[in-house]
């Protein structure tokens, strides 16, 4: 159970200022890590939906979450950013924040039946995909354009039987029988196996 939360009388989220950008200075340890790929990314993301999460920095400028964003920012050629100050917070504190903003996110999933319904309703009025940060591989996966799956008919009942995404076709197999699985988008054929 969840400790219940303790009384905060101001937030770091309760004031964002404007901070001239050179006067951040990234975190010396930072353990994330950002190619120049994915910087232009969040530039191409800045441009398009403007400035939507602010820097989260110490009252001296050492920026806390948000390295990616002010690289993209001084590839824009910003000369000022949103910055949020993380006030009275301990050096522990600011150092396990740096690395849980980035891995508390990675620890989400998607549902992908809806991310595929999201991504055909962008696609159908011609949004940029590219602008989401999905790489090609993944979104040929998410649009069934991908032929990974379970091939094996024993596989696939072991799926089948574990509720996975699987669904059976022309009745259960039974002794003699011929039946068909359908598992993560691949068909096996089942011969003489009773199958759940």
């Amino acid at each position: 159970m969840l400790a219940r939360a303790r009384r905060i009388e101001s937030w770091p989220a309760d004031k964002v200022e404007r901070r001239p950008i050179d006067t951040l200075l990234p975190y010396a340890r930072n353990a994330r890590t950002h190619s120049e790929a994915q910087i232009d990314q969040i530039a191409a993301s800045i441009r398009e939906w403007d400035w939507t999460a602010p820097v989260l920095a110490t009252k001296e400028g050492t920026i806390i979450a948000g390295h990616g964003r002010v690289r993209a920012a001084r590839k824009l050629g910003f000369t000022d950013v949103p910055v949020m100050v993380a006030t009275g917070w301990s050096k522990a504190q600011i150092k396990a924040y740096a690395l849980a903003d980035n891995k508390l996110a990675l620890n989400a999933g998607w549902d992908e039946e809806l991310l595929s319904l999201e991504l055909a309703e962008l696609r159908e009025i011609d949004f940029n995909i590219d602008l989401i940060g999905f790489a090609d591989a993944e979104l040929a996966a998410l649009s069934g354009n991908e032929t990974t799956g379970l091939t094996d008919p024993d596989a696939a009942l072991d799926t089948l039987k574990e509720g996975g995404s699987s669904y059976l076709l022309n009745g259960e197999p039974a002794a003699g029988k011929i039946g068909v699985v359908v598992t993560h988008g691949a068909i096996a054929r089942v011969e003489g196996r009773r199958c759940c």
